[in-house]
This record gives structure tokens, sequence and C-alpha cells, in this order.
């Protein structure tokens, strides 16, 4: 009976503790670190400098496609080419903050789903009429059917102005490329005024251990960034690591195609940056995820984290500079920076978050 009495006592403790552990009451860590101050310098010299970035690369991407749809040349459009790509860099350094409102909005929806599906802004394009607030439309926006209207409706220079001068829907076009560039500022402005409003001091003082403090969606949304936006969707999945073969066509960039690799190297070193607490302006640096280790003692840990970042950066720096090129000529390459950005995944989402005792909040189902 004592035994049975005992069985018994521990199933109930385990069960309490297993029913408090996805409880959002309250709490804080049971360390001294103040996780304030990681969040303060996320907030003031990563995040908010970044979107401003990214704003103010997206006004110059509306001037220059401004100009390009009022006089359709070769120097306009390469100028306005050269916009794109600045700011499609510039993004990389704000996907991974899915937080506030740029959670509410799903900003991602509106500035890089690729690919684009083609079929859908041809669709557009033709009957002059669409809604970029819906979900059928996720596929035919940002940066991506930039890149399709900029370099992909033609097979060369000659053709692709062709349909902004003489194509029985060259007004369709000009006001499709200008509508794209409108609905990614409106939603650039909108996560941005709301980080220079009250979400700023709302996101530094959440720094409870629960399932919506600011700090643990941080951390969740950065190693879910990492493990899904950049290592599967940019490396992985073209390379074909869950698919049965490889799928070239779903590089980022794929009709520019020679800046895939320039944007994936763009996308791990804002990753870095975050991990180390390197500001935005690159001059310094601030509390950050290393810091919240080494005062956990875990110092040979961020030796192990910031080691592999560089060992992937330089297994990306081998590949072509076009990953459609690289998945399709050799593809092995490619399968091997998979898996370097692979082994950064166990040191973030098990070893950094058990000593942050942040539970991950997203479920994983690509079997890694």
């Amino acid at each position: 009976m004592m035994k049975k009495g005992l069985l018994l006592l521990v199933i109930a403790v385990l069960g309490v503790a297993c029913g408090s552990s996805g409880s959002d009451t309250p709490s804080t860590p049971d360390d001294t670190f103040d996780r304030g101050k990681i969040l303060t310098n996320v907030a003031d010299n990563l995040v908010i400098p970044a979107f401003t970035n990214v704003q103010t690369k997206l006004s110059t991407l509306k001037s220059k496609a401004t100009a390009f749809t009022t006089t359709a040349t070769s120097a306009s459009l390469n100028e306005a080419r050269t916009a794109w790509l600045d700011a499609y860099k510039a993004w990389q350094h704000v996907a991974m903050f899915n937080i506030g409102k740029a959670e509410d909005l799903e900003f991602v929806n509106f500035m890089n789903i690729f690919p684009v599906t083609k079929a859908d802004i041809d669709a557009n394009i033709a009957s002059g009429t669409y809604d970029f607030n819906s979900s059928n439309n996720h596929d035919a926006q940002g940066f991506p059917a930039l890149d399709y209207l900029f370099y992909g409706v033609g097979a060369n220079d000659t053709e692709i102005l062709a349909k902004y001068t003489t194509d029985a829907k060259a007004a369709n076009y000009k006001k499709y490329v200008n509508d794209v560039i409108s609905k990614m500022i409106e939603v650039n402005d909108a996560v941005l005024n709301n980080w220079k409003g009250s979400y700023r001091d709302t996101f530094v003082k959440s720094t409870g251990n629960t399932a919506t403090s600011a700090f643990n969606k941080l951390v969740n949304d950065y190693v879910f960034y990492y493990e899904k936006r950049l290592r599967a969707v940019k490396v992985g999945i073209p390379a074909g690591n869950f698919s049965s073969t490889p799928l070239p066509e779903k590089v980022e960039a794929f009709y520019r195609k020679d800046v895939s690799k320039a944007l994936a190297l763009e996308a791990l070193k804002a990753v870095k940056n975050l991990f180390n607490g390197t500001h935005f302006s690159g001059s310094t640096s601030g509390d950050s995820f290393k810091s919240y280790l080494e005062a956990l003692d875990k110092g040979s840990l961020v030796g192990l984290i910031n080691g592999q970042f560089d060992i992937a950066k330089t297994q990306l720096e081998s590949l072509n500079d076009n990953f459609y090129w690289q998945v399709t000529n050799d593809n092995t390459k490619m399968t091997k920076a998979y898996d370097e950005l692979q082994k950064a995944v166990v040191l973030l989402k098990v070893d950094m978050l058990q000593a942050f005792k942040v539970t991950v909040d997203y479920v994983d189902a690509d079997g890694d």
C-alpha cells in the first residue's frame, strides 16, 4: 500500500508539473540576468534602425520605380533593379522580427513569399484588379513579385521593356509595379511606427518566462527564422532536403538568380548580429543572447554557436552566386551548406533554449 500511495503521489506531482508547463502565469527566470537589457538593446539598436533602413530603401525603390514606369528605358529599369536589390538585402535584417505589429499583420506575406506564382501575377495584371490583403495574393507580391516584373516578364531586356511600353497591358504592368511597392511601404511603415510608438516600451518590459512574454517570443522567433526561413527555405528546399528530388525553381530571387547567395549571406549576417547583440550600425554591441549565455557560465556554447555560424558562412560563400545554377550543376555543395546550417539548429533550439529555460512554441514538421 505504501508503494502504491507513493506512486500515486509521484503521478500527481508529475501531473501538476506537466499541466503548469504550458501555463502563461507570469513568472521570472531563476537566474539574476536582466533580460530587459537584451530587449532594450534589440529594440533600440537592432529592430528600429533595421526597419528604418528598410523604410529608406523602399522609399528609394518607389522613386526609382516611379521614374521607370513614367519613362521605361534600359537606364531607368536598371536603376529600379538596383534599388530593388538594396531593399531586398535590407529586408533580410528585419525578417526574423515577427513580433508585435509584424506578427499581427503577418508581414512576411506582403514582403517575401517565394517562389511567386507567375500565373497569379499575370492574371492580376490582365484584369487590373486585385486585393493584396487576400491570401490568394501572398505569392503574387513583395520582393519576389518585383523580381518577376523586373527580370522575368521577357526573355531579355528588350522584351521586358516592351511590356511597359508597347504591350496592350503596359499601363497595367506599370500600375502593378507601383502598387506592389506601395503595399510593402504601407506594411513596413505600420510595423516601424508601432515600434516607435507604444510597442517599444511594452516590448522591453516583457521579460517574464511565459509563452507570451516578449523575451520568449523573440527567442522562439529567432530560432524559427534560422531553422525554417534561412536553413530550410533558402537552402534546404531548393537542394531537395525535403523532397525526393532537388527543386531549383524554388530558390530566392529565381528570375534574377545571381543574387540568391548574397541574400542568404545577408540573412546569416543578421542572425549572427542578433545573437551577439551587434548594433545595426555595426559599430558596437550590447546585451544579447551571447552575454546572457556567458552570464550563465555557457561561454563554451557561445563559442560553438558563433563558430558554426562562421563555418556555415564559409560554406555558403563557396557556392555559386546563382543557387539555381548550384543546385542544377553541383547540388552536393548546396546540401553541404544545408548540413552546416543544420548543425547550429541543435545548438540554438536545444542547448540555448534549455539554458534560457524557454520552451519551443512552434511545431516542427520537417523531421529534423
